[in-house]
């Protein structure tokens, strides 16, 4: 029966590695029922009418919240999101501020995706004037967006942004506005609006997470190989001296055997 003998420093590989290969797949089943979770809500409340918008400044939770709104467009202060694509096609993102009549409220409404295929010019977009009805919902960052560095702060309308803050644009316009972005549905003043509601889904997380616990069970497989077929080191040595005393021994004999016969 073999035994186990185990090398120190594959001992040390595996308990450093072992550990982390586990926790992040741990990490991936965590960050998939986030998503699963997140898809569900998200689900369930574009199923359910749409609010008011009168609501939204007392509501808790507005996030993915369908809202209906009556009114106008500000077309003197438009938003470009850039860095945004479209079946590997560049574009923006046209945000412009919102005045909701019935609750008074100002609102920050993304009309959707728009190509932006020439830099050289100005991307193309029309804003109507006359009031409007249309329904949106409710889109709440679930982060700071990454941005290599920050936006321009006295750039000229219409203005070119890699991130967007409604809280923070309010101001600027002497406004009094709410504090998340809008998202229009399909409809009146609407362009592309296909948006993604998670970057990558559920099955995604599932299988990284199966991939890490792969990479933990190779490793774990491994190390018990090598430490069971490890060589005896001290066997291994006898059997050397051994084979040293006979090599040293033989020369003596032929050398009695020699003189015998003479």
């Amino acid at each position: 029966m073999k035994r186990f003998r185990p090398g120190i420093a594959p001992t040390f590989v595996v308990l450093v590695l072992l550990p982390v290969l586990i926790s992040l797949g741990v990490w991936q089943l965590g960050r998939g029922e986030e998503k699963r979770v997140m898809l569900a809500h998200y689900a369930e409340r574009r199923a359910a009418p749409p609010m008011s918008a009168e609501w939204l400044p007392s509501t808790n939770d507005p996030a993915y919240r369908r809202v209906q709104l009556r009114g106008t467009l500000d077309a003197d202060h438009s938003l470009l999101l850039d860095n945004s694509t479209r079946e590997g096609k560049v574009g923006v993102e046209l945000i412009q501020p919102f005045h909701d009549q019935p609750s008074g409220l100002w609102l920050m409404v993304n009309r959707g995706w728009l190509p932006w295929p020439d830099r050289r010019t100005p991307p193309s977009y029309d804003t109507p004037t006359q009031p409007l009805s249309l329904d949106a919902w409710v889109y709440v960052a679930p982060g700071a967006t990454f941005q290599l560095h920050p936006d321009a702060q006295n750039a000229t309308w219409p203005k070119l942004l890699t991130a967007i803050d409604p809280a923070k644009v309010w101001p600027e316009l002497n406004r009094e506005g709410f504090a998340h972005e809008l998202r229009l549905e399909d409809g009146p003043a609407a362009y592309r609006t296909d948006w993604p509601v998670v970057a990558m889904g559920p099955e995604k997380h599932v299988g990284y997470a199966v991939q890490w616990f792969a990479m933990a069970t190779a490793l774990l497989g491994l190390y018990l190989y090598l430490s069971f077929n490890r060589p005896d080191t001290a066997k291994r040595n006898a059997n050397s001296d051994t084979k040293n005393n006979k090599n040293k021994e033989k020369p003596h004999g032929n050398s009695d055997e020699s003189s015998q016969h003479v």
